[in-house]
């Protein structure tokens, strides 16, 4: 194993948990962060991916996706400050990226990551559809996602999206609707609901109350448990132009993005009290 001081005079060379070496800040300070996803620490973690995770919160934004009787719901944060550019058209500002018809994904964290890896979903999923001939399932998606991620962290010129991906659609097969999540660390998990996010234990928290009795949504009440999660985590009523809303439905499987004017409706009923 390598000394740990190189006798140069400066900054004493260390030795990373991984044996990568590093230098200490002048007079004794700490030392630079490791760098490399591949190695462990002496603990057992990967720094790069728990900095993903950091990265995923660092964004500023909280969404939240729930699972009813027969249809699945995603409603998420527009980008914060967006209104504060007079110049900015909002309508481009999303984080909801079709990748088939039937089949959408939500990126929560690095908003460029997301593009990227909902560009490379679509591809995915045309060959899927190309292959089989018939369109690629949520979870064969959710799958591949992780998979993906998974393998970003063992090769050195590869690094971890920061980005959590909510999978959302109906399969065809079970006629059900289905929500997942995969992590930076390629995790994937099915829910009932979901949050990913800056706000995202306290969403979880409202989702966990409120849905303990295992409740059979409705439609309506799907999209309403969503966006009420998502108004207590950030502990503010929210406008129209503040959310996008996502929605697939089983008798109407198209994935659409709800109007200002539906969601506008839709919060008249969850906030009464704040109708003009």
């Amino acid at each position: 194993m390598p000394a740990a001081g190189s006798g140069d005079g400066g900054g004493a060379a260390t030795v990373t948990s991984g044996g990568s070496s590093r230098r200490g800040a002048p007079g004794g300070g700490a030392p630079s962060r490791d760098r490399l996803v591949t190695v462990f620490s002496a603990e057992g973690r990967l720094y790069q991916i728990d900095y993903a995770w950091s990265a995923v919160r660092l964004a500023g934004v909280t969404a939240v996706a729930v699972r009813g009787a027969d249809s699945v719901c995603v409603v998420g944060q527009r980008r914060p400050g967006a209104s504060k550019d007079k110049l900015l058209d909002t309508d481009s500002v999303s984080r909801l990226f079709p990748i088939t018809q039937r089949l959408v994904l939500f990126a929560t964290g690095i908003a460029g990551d997301g593009r990227a890896l909902a560009h490379e979903a679509r591809n995915q999923a045309a060959e899927f559809r190309f292959k089989w001939g018939y369109e690629m399932p949520p979870d064969v998606l959710a799958q591949w996602i992780a998979d993906r991620a998974q393998i970003f962290t063992q090769y050195v010129f590869k690094r971890p999206s920061g980005v959590v991906a909510m999978i959302l659609g109906i399969d065809d097969e079970k006629e059900t609707p289905q929500l997942f999540t995969c992590d930076p660390a390629g995790y994937v998990l099915g829910h009932k609901a979901a949050s990913a996010g800056l706000k995202d234990r306290e969403a979880a928290n409202f989702l966990e109350r409120e849905m303990k009795n295992n409740p059979s949504l409705s439609f309506a009440e799907t999209i309403q448990m969503a966006i009420s999660a998502l108004q207590f985590a950030l502990k503010e009523d929210l406008k129209a132009t503040e959310i996008e809303v996502g929605i697939v439905r089983k008798n109407d499987p198209i994935f659409r993005i709800l109007t200002a004017a539906e969601i506008d409706k839709i919060l008249a009923v969850i906030n009464p009290g704040n109708q003009s």
